[in-house]
């Protein structure tokens, strides 16, 4: 079980958001750019994107949130659009770079849905929402790791809600990666106060 508190972290609040002309805006979350090696330049990215025919894009900090404005009507177009942004980034940058597609919206109702609430608060705890490419069938949750270093608390379609502690300092096993190998989803994780900052910037005009 979690570890709980009687005085559980405020949630971060968001202001709405007016529809982009020609279609609404998105974010891509890609996994793992910036790390490892795995060098993806921002403005490289976004001249990449750009070119797709993708409006308005933008990026926030350097861990792969990108945003832009698409007509995507339907889960088919949104899955080949995802498919085409994975294989022009494999193309570009020489590997594979997993990417989720998000609305606003969605984004603002994982951050609503997050069970964080009775998590205690302390310089060791991470508290994560994982964006999946699908549901993660037969899962059971609470679902604890092993080392007994982090803790898949509930999930959604297409989120999980992770809490996360580092053990005598150190950062523990990579729930991501672990997620993604038990159930054959693709998966990227965001903090949860990154998180809603993300949403913050990707309503700016």
């Amino acid at each position: 079980m979690a570890r709980t508190s009687q005085t559980p972290p405020t949630p971060p609040t968001t202001t709405p958001a007016s529809p982009p002309e020609g279609g609404q805006t998105w974010i891509a979350f890609l996994r793992a750019v910036n790390v490892g090696g795995r060098k993806v330049e921002m403005a490289r990215l976004r001249e990449l994107l750009g070119a797709m025919g993708l409006g308005r894009v933008r990026t926030y900090i350097a861990s792969g949130n990108v945003f832009f404005d698409a007509a995507l009507d339907t889960p088919q177009q949104r899955a080949e659009l995802t498919g085409a942004i994975q294989a022009r980034l494999r193309e570009e940058f020489g590997f594979e770079v997993p990417t989720i597609l998000r609305s606003i919206p969605e984004v603002e109702a994982a951050l609503a849905a997050a069970p964080f609430d009775q998590v205690e608060i302390d310089p060791d705890v991470r508290l994560n929402i994982v964006f999946l490419s699908g549901p993660l069938t037969g899962l059971k949750p609470p679902l604890r790791s092993p080392k007994d270093d982090w803790e898949l608390l509930d999930a959604t379609d297409g989120e999980a809600f992770v809490v996360a502690w580092r053990l005598n300092g150190r950062v523990g096993s990579n729930p991501v990666a672990a997620i993604e190998k038990a159930y054959g989803v693709q998966a990227t994780g965001r903090f949860f106060h990154t998180t809603a900052k993300i949403v913050e910037a990707a309503k700016k005009p």
